[in-house]
């Protein structure tokens, strides 16, 4: 039986390796693209015999987000899982005691928090006719609570913070329903998140892709509907809120 994906901001990075896993699964995937200039993407479309569906989206705009609902639509009553992973980073040298830019944190919260409830609204239809019934948030450990040691890069952890936070309740609406809400940390990757490649970082994103797709694998054959959404870093190891 055909399974069905969609995974939002599949550019490059994460996204694109995210895809890739799940095309290698057998999975039909819908991957959501911003950057019309990178063509990853569709380079990759031949290899994949139609099983890789390209799409423009802008998570950040209602209309972009429900003309990518209507095209999964046209192909497919279904879908097993959602990954939203569409996010920016903004600022890191917001200071209290200096300058705080506060349109950049609108932008942080419009895309990284308000765009995967917009996805996951658009969505949900063809999700809750899916056979595993899983959305996959892909968030932060900088949107903890009670773990946070940095002084400043407000709309980034604050935007992720407000994720969590909805996360868990999507998770009560459907976890009644039989759909459930897997939030993930991928840890410090080798991504463009910064607008260029941080070859600093400790993870490839390739790497960080396997073991995500891997784990929500191994979440979909357990069967069991948590009382909270698991919160896990890339190596399925449970975080803290």
């Amino acid at each position: 039986m055909t399974k069905f994906a969609f995974v939002t901001g599949a550019d490059r990075g994460l996204g694109y390796e995210l895809v890739l896993q799940l095309l290698n699964r057998q999975y039909t995937v819908f991957a959501g693209r911003y950057l019309r200039d990178w063509d990853q993407l569709d380079k990759a479309v031949p290899e994949y015999d139609g099983r890789l569906i390209v799409m423009d989206l802008d998570v950040s705009d209602e209309v972009s987000v429900q003309q990518a609902a209507s095209v999964i639509g046209g192909h497919t009553s279904k879908l097993d899982v959602v990954i939203n992973n569409a996010g920016i980073g903004g600022r890191k040298d917001d200071e209290i005691f200096g300058e705080i830019d506060f349109n950049n944190i609108i932008q942080l919260f419009n895309v990284n928090a308000l765009g995967p409830l917009r996805v996951t609204q658009a969505v949900l239809p063809l999700l809750m006719n899916g056979e595993d019934k899983l959305l996959v948030n892909i968030s932060s450990e900088a949107g903890q609570i009670n773990q946070t040691w940095r002084e400043g890069w407000y709309g980034y952890c604050m935007s992720k913070a407000a994720l969590n936070i909805q996360s868990n309740l999507v998770h009560n609406q459907l976890k009644n329903k039989g759909g459930r809400v897997l939030v993930i940390h991928p840890g410090w990757m080798k991504t463009y998140m910064s607008g260029k490649l941080n070859e600093s970082a400790d993870v490839a994103a390739e790497e960080a892709a396997s073991q995500i797709v891997e784990t929500l694998l191994q979440y979909q054959e357990n069967k069991e509907v948590l009382t909270h959404p698991a919160f896990l870093n890339y190596k399925a190891e449970e975080m803290s809120w």
